[in-house]
C-alpha cells in the first residue's frame, strides 16, 4: 500500500518535468535502464542520454508543450508499481518535429501512459495514442486509405513484448464492439494496463492491440494455456468483465485461448549467400559458413 500511495505522485512529478520542459529532469526520473516507448520512438526504446534527446527534440517542436492530466490511476504490478494516466497534450508546432518543418498549428492530442515504478524510481513508460490524429491537426499530408474497401476493413495496432523468442503455447483473443468514441478510448486505456502488468509475468510473451472501426482486439502469446490463468487473477481484467457484464458498457464480446494445432519452423536469411535457414535445422551458422542472425521473436 505504500508504494501504492507514492506511485501516483512520482507520476505527477514525471508530468510535471515535461510541463517545466526540462529533459535532463524527465530522464532523471527514470532507474538506470530504465526505457521509454512510444508511437514516435521508432527503433528500440530509449534510454538515459537518448530518452533526454527525445524529450528535447520533442520540445523543440512544441515550444508551449503542457500535459494536462485527465485520470491517474494506481493499477499494481508485481515486481513494481504500475500507474495508466489519461493525458490531453496542449502544444502549438512552431518548430520542426519528427523530419517536418513547423506547421504553426495547435493541437490538443488525448492519449494514454502506462508508467512501471520500482523503488521510487521509474523502470518504462508505455506511451500510447493516435498518431494519425496528431498529422491530421497538424495538417500534414496523409496517404489516403479507406476504412473499407470491398470486403476489407483498415485500422491502427499496438504491440508489447516481453523480447523473449520462445515459440508460443496458447494465443488468448479478446474483441469488444464499442458502441462511441469515449467506450472505444476506455477499453483501449483499460487493455493497455492490463498488458503492461502481465508484462511481468512468467509465462507472458507478447500483446498486439488492435483498432479496426469499431472492434478492437487484444492477441497475447503465452509459453503455454496453463500461463493465460494469470490473467483471471489479474485486478484490472477482473474489473474489466465485471464492467462488460454488468454494466451498460460496450455492444458485444468474446474471448477465448487457442492452443497451436501446428507450427512452422522460424526461418532467417542468410546475410551471405541469401537461403531462407530453417533455424530447427542449424547449428549458429549457414551451410556456407557465414553465422546466422540471432532468432527474431516469433510474433
Amino acid at each position: 500500500m505504500t508504494a501504492a500511495l507514492g506511485a501516483l505522485p512520482r507520476a505527477e512529478q514525471y508530468f510535471g518535468a515535461w510541463n517545466a520542459h526540462d529533459p535532463a529532469a524527465v530522464a532523471a526520473m527514470f532507474a538506470e535502464g530504465g526505457t521509454y516507448v512510444g508511437p514516435t520512438v521508432m527503433g528500440p526504446p530509449l534510454t538515459g542520454s537518448a530518452l533526454a534527446d527525445h524529450v528535447a527534440a520533442t520540445l523543440a517542436g512544441f515550444p508551449d508543450l503542457r500535459f494536462e492530466i485527465l485520470n491517474g490511476q494506481f493499477v499494481g504490478g508485481a515486481d513494481g508499481t504500475v500507474v495508466t494516466a489519461q493525458w490531453l497534450m496542449h502544444g502549438t508546432n512552431t518548430g520542426p518535429l519528427l523530419g517536418q518543418s513547423p506547421t504553426g498549428r495547435p493541437v490538443a492530442l488525448r492519449g494514454v501512459d502506462v508508467i512501471t515504478l520500482a523503488d521510487g524510481k521509474i523502470s518504462s513508460v508505455e506511451q500510447y495514442f493516435n498518431r494519425q490524429a496528431l498529422a491530421e491537426e497538424l495538417g500534414f499530408q496523409m496517404r489516403p486509405l479507406l476504412p473499407v474497401a470491398g470486403p476489407f476493413q483498415f485500422g491502427y495496432a499496438a504491440r508489447t513484448s516481453t523480447g523473449s523468442r520462445n515459440i508460443p503455447g496458447a494465443v488468448s483473443l479478446t474483441w469488444v464492439d464499442t458502441r462511441s468514441e469515449q467506450e472505444a478510448d476506455e477499453v483501449k486505456f483499460t487493455a493497455a494496463a492490463i498488458a503492461a502488468d502481465l508484462s511481468e509475468q512468467p509465462g507472458f510473451i507478447s500483446w498486439a492491440g488492435l483498432e479496426i472501426g469499431r472492434r478492437l482486439y487484444t492477441i497475447t502469446l503465452w509459453d503455454s494455456a496453463d500461463d493465460v490463468r494469470l490473467v483471471m487473477r489479474n485486478d484490472t481484467h477482473l474489473a474489466a468483465m465485471k464492467r462488460l457484464l454488468n454494466d451498460d458498457f460496450c455492444a458485444a464480446f468474446a474471448t477465448g485461448v487457442w492452443t497451436a494445432h501446428h507450427l512452422n519452423a522460424v526461418r532467417v536469411r542468410c546475410p551471405a549467400c541469401g537461403r531462407m535457414i530453417d533455424l530447427s535445422q542449424a547449428e549458429d551458422a549457414c551451410a556456407c559458413g557465414q553465422p546466422l542472425p540471432p532468432a527474431p521473436e516469433y510474433w
